[in-house]
């Protein structure tokens, strides 16, 4: 199992020693919904346990593009391009795409 210190008990409740040792009148739904999942990850049924994954508690890392290297290539090559006249529309007047050749 994926947790070694699993007992009956807790699936069951706590139990009152004055009555039989019959089942219990109410199993605790959540502990055995959550020792089904944890049965199915090391069957290999499910990929992981749900309940063994932790939850995310970072924040996200604000992203500033003016500080982005990336970004600021991309705005580089784009204002070269549009500087050059690579980005104009095709029209009829320019029906074919810009060549890097010499004419």
């Amino acid at each position: 199992m994926a947790r070694d210190d699993l007992t009956t008990e807790a699936a069951e409740g706590s139990r009152d020693r004055r009555f039989h040792g019959g089942s219990p009148a109410h199993l605790d739904d959540d502990e055995l919904a959550r020792r089904t999942e944890a049965e199915r990850a090391d069957a290999g049924a499910s990929d992981y346990d749900p309940n063994d994954v932790p939850a995310a508690t970072d924040d996200p890392v604000p992203f500033d593009p003016a500080f982005d290297e990336d970004e600021q290539d991309i705005e580089s090559i784009t204002a070269r391009q549009e500087a050059e006249g690579e980005t104009t529309p095709l029209s009829a007047d320019n029906p074919f795409p810009p060549t890097r050749y010499a004419e």
